[in-house]
């Protein structure tokens, strides 16, 4: 059995005001077409999660609620607050709670990058991957029955993007 994982990076967030904590952070003009963007490009190539693990950020909430807007079904969703900055270790513990066959999280640098750069075996050949820009998505399968059996190095890039390739920016 073959599970999908839908790696997203949250999306351009506003740096206008400094007052407002960093967990509260709303996204800016950029990351709100940015995101229904990569929500267009999941759904185009089939790849909708039916759960998805989001940092409780506001950043991360936002993004998912535009990705959603561009898919044709609501997956179950579960705000986690271990997600928000998380390393990537804590991801991968959260990862394997999950249940479904394609499985969305989405989370925060640098523990995004690290997380999807220390799951696969090969990096893909893009210049963008290991750095993880703003609402880069990562489509990484698992040739494994169960979340819990997910390793480090365990998983396969089947497709990368990031906004600007989409938008063309």
């Amino acid at each position: 059995m073959t599970l999908r994982l839908v790696l997203i990076r949250h999306a351009k967030s506003s740096w206008d005001d400094f007052s407002i904590d960093d967990h509260d952070r709303q996204l800016n003009a950029r990351g709100r077409r940015s995101a229904p963007a990569i929500g267009e490009w999941i759904a185009d190539r089939g790849d909708i999660p039916r759960e998805v693990l989001c940092s409780d950020a506001t950043r991360t909430r936002e993004t998912l609620d535009l990705l959603m807007e561009q898919w044709p079904t609501t997956p179950a969703v579960r705000y986690l607050q271990s997600l928000y900055l998380a390393p990537a270790t804590t991801m991968l513990t959260e990862l394997k709670t999950a249940k479904a066959p394609i499985v969305a999280m989405i989370g925060h640098n640098p523990g995004i990058g690290s997380f999807a750069c220390g799951l696969v075996h090969e990096r893909p050949d893009h210049p963008k991957y290991a750095s993880y820009p703003t609402c880069a998505t990562a489509i990484i399968d698992f040739d494994v029955a169960h979340w819990s059996d997910v390793s480090a190095a365990s998983g396969r890039v089947v497709a990368f993007t990031t906004p600007r390739e989409l938008l063309n920016e």
